[in-house]
């Protein structure tokens, strides 16, 4: 449980737009198991949570949880990549949206169909708040030869697919998909392998989008 709390609690300090929200609708794309909703829903008692995941099994554990109501959570498998593949979220009615360590599992070509179904559903002057791997992250200079699919897209050992983005890719995608950009930035982090006694430096992009107000 304190994991998942301070899970929360970093993802609230580097975007406090979601306290701010006092009451109103979030999706989270890429919902997993839920180890975000649960404790965001402690933290913020009138917020009502869609979760998406492309996992059926995951989203049978979110549906599995203790804390699972339906006047509060909402969870559903949805493949955000296929333009067929309506969402259950009606058009319009979303105050924010978290997309964290998603997008980079897409491949490119497919990245402004995920942004484009997601801009249905988020109401207009709504929030995106999205985080991912920047280009010359250390993992994206670890890969060995054989793991490059194209520029800044990679494989890794277990089959999961990476990209990483440059600030110009993000802003250029969210654009194509009708976004219009509050912030994107660089954020780098050092993270510590005491095992091996290393400090990695870690590169992400850290962004907020908006939907155009009418």
């Amino acid at each position: 449980k304190q994991w998942y709390q301070r899970r929360v609690r970093g993802l609230t300090r580097e975007f406090p737009l979601l306290l701010q929200l006092n009451k109103g609708v979030i999706l989270e794309v890429g919902c997993g198991v839920g180890n975000t909703i649960y404790p965001l829903l402690e933290e913020c008692q009138n917020l009502f949570i869609y979760g998406c995941d492309i996992s059926p099994r995951a989203i049978e554990l979110v549906k599995k949880h203790d804390k699972y109501e339906a006047e509060r959570v909402q969870a559903f498998v949805c493949d955000l990549t296929d333009p067929g593949d309506t969402l259950i979220v009606p058009p319009n009615s979303v105050d924010i949206v978290t997309c964290i360590f998603v997008l980079s599992a897409v491949s490119p070509e497919k990245m402004t169909t995920v942004l484009r179904n997601i801009f249905q559903v988020l109401r207009p002057g709504g929030h995106l708040l999205f985080r991912d791997y920047g280009l010359y992250d250390h993992a994206m200079l670890r890969f060995k030869p054989g793991h490059k699919i194209q520029d800044q897209f990679y494989v890794r050992q277990d089959g999961t697919r990476a990209f990483y983005f440059s600030t110009e890719d993000t802003a250029r995608i969210f654009k194509e998909a009708g976004f219009e950009t509050v912030v994107n930035d660089y954020v780098t982090r050092e993270t510590v392998n005491k095992k091996e006694n290393l400090s990695v430096p870690r590169i992400f992009v850290q962004s907020q989008f908006r939907k155009p107000v009418l």
